[in-house]
């Protein structure tokens, strides 16, 4: 297994004077018809802090163009306060950064950069996306490429958007696909039995089982049902919660899909990677599985282990290499970074647990 530690943010300029960025991260990626690479990664910035009591977090302020005011917050309403977000009495919350998506290029072999935009490429808007995207994912269909990606939005909270393009510059917003609390969903490269299939994970106030990913179908790419839970946590490594990570490859075992899985440690949480292998035909047939006691990667370099977050590996794409025996994964590092993973395909396959 080769690896390497990609960006970070110090090779990003922030978007506004003053502002910082304080992580660079979670890349939708897909590879170009020059061979190269192209990454839609998440960029995180925080704007200056007052001086005063009261906390100010930036907030979209615009339609059409990346501009941003700041939303004043008395400390009298906020209960406490976790990394970037505060939580408010009121039973809400809001956060002291906002995120937007970036082009990275990478040479063919997807481990040397050359491109990096200083500038947005894609941002949330005055009503959607308020507080941010995050996490793009990219699927090729055809000649057209599909987009998810999560907004942060004043009434629809957590919610999951779909953006489409011909050329990877211009994208057609199509609005949210999966309502409030839904994320990490992935499009499958192709139809399967007629329909577009998608892996996603929602989440409730109500909890009877620990967030898992579910499946669901369209025929449009808009609409989406028959939906059920198909992967759940385990005793382990995932026993918190898993989510979807990368768009799932085709093999001829199955579909590969790269997860991500978290445990507790004491009061913290480790993230952590998976394999899972679905039916070609019948994407909800689990035929193999990471094993419960053993992640495909965990956080161990000094750049997975402390930044924003620690203790974190969070897979978001997944590109065969050119020699087609190797697949590179790329994912953020304890919340900040971006890295890769270069893994024979064979080794992978190997490591799981058929059922």
């Amino acid at each position: 297994m080769k690896e390497k530690l990609l960006l970070s943010p110090k090779q990003v300029k922030p978007s506004f004077r003053n502002w910082t960025v304080k992580g660079v991260l979670n890349p939708g990626g897909i590879r170009l018809a020059s061979k190269k690479i192209l990454l839609m990664a998440r960029v995180a910035e925080e704007a200056p802090m007052h001086k005063g009591k009261s906390m100010h977090c930036p907030v979209i302020a615009s339609k059409t163009k990346y501009k941003a005011r700041m939303e004043r917050i008395s400390p009298e309403a906020i209960r406490r306060k976790e990394g970037n977000t505060l939580f408010l009495k009121n039973g809400t919350c809001r956060l002291t950064t906002v995120s937007h998506l970036r082009k990275i290029v990478l040479d063919k072999s997807g481990f040397e950069t050359e491109k990096i935009s200083q500038k947005p490429d894609f941002t949330g808007t005055e009503t959607l996306g308020r507080y941010g995207v995050e996490d793009a994912r990219i699927t090729r269909l055809g000649k057209e490429y599909a987009m998810t990606f999560a907004s942060i939005s004043h009434n629809e909270g957590v919610s999951t958007e779909l953006a489409l393009s011909k050329d990877l510059r211009k994208w057609k917003r199509q609005g949210i696909i999966f309502r409030e609390q839904n994320k990490d969903v992935v499009i499958f490269p192709e139809k399967i039995n007629g329909k577009f299939v998608a892996l996603h994970r929602p989440e409730g106030n109500f909890v009877f089982s620990k967030p898992s990913i579910w499946i669901s179908y369209s025929k449009d790419l808009i609409y989406w049902g028959k939906e059920k839970s198909i992967v759940q946590p385990r005793k382990g490594w995932e026993e918190e919660r898993i989510g979807g990570g990368t768009v799932p490859i085709k093999t001829k075992e199955g579909w590969l899909e790269i997860y991500h899985g978290v445990r507790k440690s004491g009061k913290k949480r480790v993230y952590s990677a998976g394999a899972l292998l679905l039916g070609l035909k019948n994407p909800e047939k689990i035929i193999a599985r990471s094993p419960a006691k053993k992640p495909l990667f965990a956080p161990e370099k000094g750049f997975e282990r402390k930044g924003f977050v620690n203790n974190v590996v969070f897979p978001t794409a997944a590109i065969l290499d050119l020699n087609k025996k190797d697949l590179l994964v790329y994912y953020g590092a304890a919340d900040s970074r971006i890295a890769v993973k270069k893994m024979a395909l064979k080794d992978i396959l190997n490591s799981m647990v058929y059922e």
